[in-house]
């Protein structure tokens, strides 16, 4: 991604009523100090944040609409810190064309009544009750945006104190970095399809439109020629790291290792010269000795390669490399996966690949293993073989959806200890809520391709939130 655009850009505006001002001395400067505390929240090392202050008139909320077009912004946070007209707020919301958040946050757990009532002055007594009711307004400008079919997510709680709502929040602001993220990446796509899987075939116009993301159509001759150059010294190298990154096992010829390598070293460059972000590849080479090498010696540098957050994807499931990325975009791992086998007396799911496989997820270190053949595919050499970390995780396809382009569908289960197939490819046991038979048919129920990406932790509704924000439809098998 192109760093100049590395930052999310938040706006963030406060509601109010300028009438309110005159009438309850300090108000005004109470919900401004409301308001600064959330700047202060939000606020990280990934994000630049846009505090407009308080919109307290129509003529103000056209200014500050203007305003959040010049700071292009990627959101709209409205903190609704006391009543407002939503005639306040609409100008705002419009001219800015971005998702919003309304933020319902009251500064604390209840009005201390009997305090307010021992005030006496029933002009301070109102004053202090409009601090507290950030709520009264929201149904009226719900109310006028649902009518204008804008969309808008709400956020409900207490500015202090209250950690469900935070998090909420912060689950919306990463599913925001995430839609940045993809308006500025470069997806790679190297070689064609595997031919007859037409599940994994998809429309490259959907793909860019609904995501946001830039096509790169690559050539495997670049990558068979950047590996031609690949130096003996840089080859040594490689293959340190290599033993360094896998757990290499003593039956891995080293001549095997060093094909790996030169080929390890020409993706680190080829992605490098593409500026790639994520890839999906596949190409048999058959014709072409060098393509052949370049592509049976592939799986060890695409696994360093989404090991450090690029995420690649065999067999040229385009699909498959976007759910990857948004797992590993939001700190999930994300590793290439589909169906193994059912073990009906463990009531489990055995899911994995022949890679590339994430090493940010795995429960040890990547086995490297020599295969005499990849099943279904042209040549011999190294491939991984790794087991999940054990625990919840969650499942993710990206699938075609007539309405909307495309769908998120996911599961939640959990990767559980036991044997696995020591095949050399990555698999694991996984458990779901309602059990695998139902699990099985129920996410094949939906469409999706043969394909999925499994990550760390149950996330589903935080990729509910990154499906919201980017206009796709989503369905949760468990």
């Amino acid at each position: 991604m192109n760093l100049e655009y590395g930052h999310l850009r938040v706006g963030l505006i406060g509601l109010g009523l300028e009438a309110y001002w005159e009438q309850f001395e300090g108000l005004e400067q109470r919900l401004a100090g409301y308001l600064s505390e959330v700047e202060r929240r939000v606020i990280s090392s990934r994000r630049l944040v846009f505090n407009f202050g308080l919109v307290d008139t129509p003529g103000k909320a056209i200014d500050v609409g203007h305003r959040c077009r010049q700071s292009d912004i990627d959101i709209l946070l409205v903190y609704v810190t006391t009543y407002a007209l939503s005639s306040t707020v609409l100008p705002v919301i419009q001219r800015a064309k971005v998702p919003v958040v309304l933020l319902n946050l009251q500064p604390g757990e209840a009005i201390d009544y009997a305090q307010l009532n021992r005030m006496g002055n029933r002009t301070a007594m109102t004053g202090e009750w409009l601090a507290w009711c950030s709520s009264c307004p929201l149904p009226e400008i719900a109310n006028v945006l649902a009518r204008l079919d804008i969309p808008f997510r709400q956020v409900t709680g207490m500015l202090e104190g209250d950690v469900e709502c935070w998090r909420e929040l912060e689950e919306w602001l990463r599913a925001a970095e995430v839609v940045h993220s993809f308006a500025h990446s470069r997806l790679g796509l190297m070689g064609h399809y595997y031919g007859g899987m037409l599940d994994i075939a998809t429309d490259l116009a959907q793909v860019s439109g609904r995501f946001g993301l830039h096509i790169e159509q690559l050539e495997v001759d670049e990558l068979s020629a950047l590996r031609a150059d690949v130096t003996d010294r840089e080859v040594e190298r490689k293959v340190a790291s290599i033993r360094e990154f896998f757990a290499v096992g003593e039956d891995c010829p080293v001549e095997e290792l060093a094909r790996a390598a030169r080929t390890s070293v020409a993706l680190d460059r080829f992605v490098d010269a593409n500026a790639v972000d994520l890839m999906a590849y596949y190409a048999k080479g058959t014709g072409v000795p060098a393509n052949e090498d370049t592509m049976s010696s592939i799986i060890l540098g695409t696994s360093m390669l989404t090991g450090r957050g690029i995420p690649v994807a065999g067999e040229y499931e385009v699909k498959n490399a976007i759910a990857m990325k948004m797992m590993d975009l939001l700190g999930a791992g994300g590793s290439f996966s589909e169906y193994y086998a059912m073990d009906f007396a463990a009531d489990l799911v055995l899911l994995g690949h022949d890679g590339p496989g994430h090493i940010g997820i795995a429960e040890d270190k990547i086995k490297v293993r020599p295969l005499e053949v990849y099943h279904g595919k042209v040549g011999r050499g190294l491939s991984v073989e790794m087991q999940v970390k054990q625990g919840p995780v969650t499942l993710l396809s990206v699938v075609e959806d007539r309405q909307r382009g495309f769908k998120l569908l996911t599961a939640e289960g959990e990767s559980v200890p036991g044997e696995i197939l020591e095949i050399g490819n990555t698999n694991s046991r996984y458990r779901f809520s309602i059990g695998a038979r139902r699990f099985v048919e129920q996410w094949s129920a939906q469409g999706p391709a043969h394909h999925c990406a499994i990550g760390l932790g149950h996330i589903a509704e935080q990729l509910w939130k990154v499906a919201d924000l980017l206009g796709l439809g989503f369905d949760q098998v468990c």
